[in-house]
């Protein structure tokens, strides 16, 4: 996750191939839920505040196809007011992405888009066979030109390290009944070029912390609005990097037990920063890359 913010922040979710069919059909009954199962979760749109449904009159009171006739009046009226005025022509580009982003969510009120993404951090929660990847860099404290690598390439080493030797240590342990894993990747044309040399080399010459053996072929990139679980990645990017910028706990402590831990120590995720943060992730983390079993 990156734009105007002071954290990038790559995050994964490890699941056994045997649990993927229960998870995507979990997240889609909550999909349903809320009238949202055609629709991508998109976290950073659906928690934001939609200004005009504040300015229509009892708006919660109306049901969910009044609500989407309202909103979408209200819109164009707002959109044909900036097409007309040749000097609001970067306001009208920038006004009609936020109504496109958002136009799956206008039936429902702020409170039940916060419910809902609420019920998925929770569920989320409740996968004791799952285990949440992090690397959350402070760009503030981040120098490439002594780490050696751009802070997307430092993220990716570090989540492909924490997997590899959390795969080969449950292997050991014989805690994991698939034997190998590998990276479904949200899709990006020019992450996916980057992204798939980087682990060619890993493959070739492993990473700074380990060879590579238990992750096979480079990363499977996919459209994200076709998988859910991609999705729900991203519900997690967003939970930690606001955790981290703006002290927000509410998604952050649901998704938070999912974060592999050995002697109280966090071992799955680390936060890049400065030596005085206090976070939860640099407070009980470890520098040095370990692995954890895990139950199923």
């Amino acid at each position: 996750m990156t734009g105007n913010t002071s954290h990038f922040v790559l995050a994964g979710l490890a699941i056994p191939i045997s649990k993927w069919k229960y998870c995507e059909n979990g997240i889609m009954q909550i999909k349903k839920k809320y009238g949202l199962k055609e629709a991508e979760v998109h976290t950073a749109w659906i928690s934001r505040k939609y200004l005009e449904q504040s300015r229509i009159v009892d708006f919660e009171k109306l049901n969910h196809s009044q609500r989407v006739y309202e909103v979408g009046k209200y819109r164009k009226k707002e959109m044909l007011a900036l097409q007309k005025n040749p000097t609001q022509k970067a306001k009208y580009k920038q006004v009609k992405k936020n109504f496109q982003k958002t136009q799956p969510y206008i039936h429902l009120t702020f409170e039940e888009r916060t419910l809902f993404l609420q019920e998925l951090a929770d569920f989320i929660g409740g996968w004791s066979f799952a285990r949440l990847f992090c690397e959350a860099i402070d760009k503030i404290h981040f120098d490439p030109t002594r780490t050696k690598q751009t802070v997307d390439e430092q993220a990716l080493e570090q989540i492909v390290s924490r997997f590899e030797i959390f795969m080969a240590t449950n292997k050991r342990n014989k805690k994991l009944k698939e034997m190998f894993g590998t990276l479904v990747h949200d899709n990006n044309e020019t992450v996916s070029k980057k992204h798939t040399s980087l682990m060619q080399k890993f493959h070739a010459k492993g990473t700074f912390f380990t060879k590579i053996k238990y992750i096979i072929e480079t990363p499977f990139f996919v459209n994200s609005e076709l998988t859910s679980l991609v999705q729900i990645a991203d519900l997690c990017s967003f939970s930690i990097r606001r955790y981290l910028e703006n002290g927000e706990t509410d998604f952050f402590s649901r998704i938070e037990p999912r974060i592999g831990r050995v002697n109280g120590k966090v071992v799955s995720a680390r936060h890049f920063t400065d030596n005085l943060c206090k976070c939860k992730l640099c407070s009980v983390s470890s520098i040095k890359v370990i692995s954890e079993t895990i139950k199923e």
